[in-house]
């Protein structure tokens, strides 16, 4: 993002690839740009290998030495002399503190317990002990994505850092700053398919902003703070750092204040934005009649401006499913989410604009359908922080490389310097979306006693003052509990958006409820979802976070069972996940894994005891699972389907009609 040699002496040889202009390739594949070759630097003894991904991910000033990160740094009492010789697992673990690290989700191995070991002697430091390293990697993005800050995950080598893989690839597409360590075998093992080697760096290569092998113990304090600055400056992503074990036991004293060595990467920052460019977009938001804002996850941290810059323009905003809370749901300006489930008056306000405002976005297929026919009336501006993701899916008119917060806070100035606020009038426009909204509202049918899912989100909604944090798994609940839950804030909505990755929720819950102590933090889940990682149960129980575990229980896995419904004449391919000699039957028993761990539960079949139930949920000290059996023909409106444009938008209908 030269200490003195203490070290014993080895015969590895290291050359350094550094992430200079000058060495990387053209060619870019997709939003990965691969240096492919090394630029020797004067002989010094004992440096690392730098095996990377670099990715040009742009904002925040450089720092000058170890102290880099953008978190605060945060002094540890001394559990050594300054000159005195440690172990490299005790330097990795203060070097953690100096970033301000207070908790990791750590899984231990034999390769990675000198780390443990280090771990136990922080009085900073407090482990959550995952039961499984992706619920470690999940719970680390959970804690990021609802705190902003890193989360810090660490596992051993083979299984132990391959189960990583989903988690780091999870944050690389949603952009999460996370700092995954792994231990590995010896040096002298490396290459000899040693038990429990596997080259976790090159695994993780195409799925991480960056990534290093630990080969000299000198080293970890600066790749530490490169770490952390690379996750957490410019588009943030997921950073490995791999740890062989003999250098976690190789005594040394540190040096803390080894410079960062990253010229590339740090020439490629994108800089503040052009004020040029800048009076370009307000002229066009000038010369417009049916503007509308698209933001994305690139603007849960700019939700500030964002506001100043709506009660400015008067433009209504349409989110992408990670940019929810980035605008509060429940404003009159906001069209909720857009894309392939948002509401029919996003994807209208879309499809008839004539200036589109893209914040923060990427462009992605589940938004933008057929690409041809996205906006295809608009003049279309995008700001990104990423020069990767301009022109990727989508030309734009107008393209400013920045951060947009500051892009933002340019443009604000810029409007009341111009008085925009009683010259600008889209009410016309306002009032023809406000028009679709009461035609086309977000609905659902009651089918006799039956819970749908829908209502049981909008009654949690109304307990909770839409004020919880809430983390999902992926499916029909994920897309659910985006539509009928009003975020009010950014990092209050937190799933698995690119990948969509299931067995996301529950971990994430666990993160989140780390990171915010006294939060009312909710796992909106489906059976499948939860499945996958049940195991975290132990974890919430032990460490008793308050977590609550609200089950939309349809017996199947809903998204994928809605799709053979609409295009495969519901010819059921293994979606059914209940046992087919007792359909009768709730199965699994999800009650029983929560009274394994020692969690209380309950199940609720009947839509007029919902409310009670769910208050009881929230109201029991700790943790608690609420299993809320839903019919499972319920289908997820409004849909686009996939590849298809505003025009095939589909608004009625269910598992019980046939297609």
């Amino acid at each position: 993002m030269a200490a003195a040699a203490t070290s014993a002496a080895t015969t590895i040889p290291k050359p350094s690839a550094h992430l200079s202009s000058s060495s990387r390739s053209s060619i870019s594949i997709s939003r990965f740009t691969l240096p492919l070759s090394l630029n020797p630097q004067k002989t010094i003894p004992h440096r690392s290998l730098h095996i990377s991904n670099a990715v040009s991910k742009p904002t925040t000033p450089a720092p000058s030495s170890s102290s880099t990160s953008t978190t605060t740094r945060q002094e540890s009492p001394p559990r050594f002399s300054p000159d005195e010789a440690r172990k490299g697992a005790d330097i990795l673990v203060e070097a953690l503190e100096r970033q301000g690290v207070t908790d990791v989700f750590a899984y231990p191995g034999g390769a990675s317990m000198e780390i443990h070991q280090a771990l136990t002697r922080s009085p900073i430091i407090r482990n959550v002990l995952p039961r499984h390293e992706q619920g470690g990697v999940f719970a680390a993005e959970g804690y990021a994505r609802a705190s902003g800050k890193p989360g810090v995950c660490i596992a051993t080598s083979g299984p132990g850092a391959t189960n990583l893989v989903s988690g780091l690839a999870d944050a690389l597409l949603d952009s999460v700053p996370i700092v995954a360590i792994t231990g590995q075998v010896p040096r002298r093992m490396i290459g000899t398919d040693a038990f429990q080697e596997t080259p976790i760096v090159e695994v993780s290569r195409s799925i991480t902003k960056h990534n290093y092998l630990v080969l000299d113990v000198d080293d970890i304090p600066r790749i530490v703070s490169e770490a952390f600055f690379l996750a957490t400056s410019g588009r943030p992503g997921p950073v490995l750092i791999d740890v062989p074990k003999d250098i976690q036991q190789q005594l040394a004293v540190p040096n803390w204040n080894t410079p960062i060595k990253l010229p590339g990467y740090m020439s490629r920052l994108p800089k503040v934005p052009n004020d040029s460019h800048l009076e370009q977009i307000v002229r066009l938001i000038f010369e417009s009649k049916k503007p509308v804002l698209y933001v994305g996850g690139g603007c849960l941290n700019s939700s500030e401006e964002l506001r100043k810059f709506v009660e400015l323009t008067g433009i209504p905003v349409a989110s992408t499913l990670m940019g929810l809370g980035a605008f509060p749901v429940g404003h009159e300006l906001s069209l909720q989410m857009l894309g392939m489930h948002g509401t029919v008056y996003a994807n209208y306000s879309v499809d008839k604009s004539d200036l589109l405002l893209a914040f923060g976005v990427r462009f992605d297929d589940r938004v933008t359908g057929k690409l041809e026919a996205f906006a295809s009336r608009a003049k279309i501006v995008h700001i990104d922080i990423d020069s990767a993701e301009i022109g990727k899916n989508k030309q734009p008119h107008v393209s400013v490389c920045a951060d947009v917060n500051f892009a933002l806070q340019g443009m604000n100035k810029i409007l009341e310097s111009r008085n925009a606020k009683s010259k600008l009038d889209f009410r016309a426009w306002r009032e023809e979306l406000n028009e679709q909204k009461s035609k086309y509202p977000l609905k659902y049918k009651t089918f006799g006693h039956a819970i749908p899912p829908q209502y049981a989100i909008q009654v949690l909604d109304e307990l909770t003052n839409g004020n919880a944090i809430i983390s999902t798994g992926v499916g029909q609940h994920q897309m659910w509990a985006a539509q009928f839950y009003k975020y009010k804030r950014p990092r209050q909505w937190l799933t698995s958006g690119g990948l969509g990755a299931m067995g996301f929720g529950l971990p994430a819950a666990v993160g989140a409820a780390v990171a915010n102590p006294g939060a009312v933090v909710v796992d909106i889940d489906g059976d499948g979802s939860f499945i996958m990682n049940v195991q975290e149960l132990a974890t919430i129980r032990v460490e008793n976070l308050p977590i609550k575990i609200m089950l939309l229980n349809n017996q199947h896995l809903g998204m994928v069972m809605q799709w053979e419904d609409r295009f495969y004449k519901a010819n059921r391919a293994h979606t059914y996940l209940g046992d087919p000699s007792r359909e009768s039957e709730i199965f699994p028993n999800m009650l029983k894994f929560a009274e394994a761990c020692g969690i209380p539960a309950a199940r609720v079949t009947r839509k007029e005891d919902l409310r009670m139930a769910i208050q009881n949920m929230l109201d029991t000290p700790g943790p608690y699972l609420l299993d809320v059996i839903v019919p499972h023909q319920e289908h997820v409106l409004p849909m686009i389907p996939s590849g298809g444009a505003f025009k095939d938008v589909i608004t009625e209908g269910d598992g019980r009609t046939k297609y």
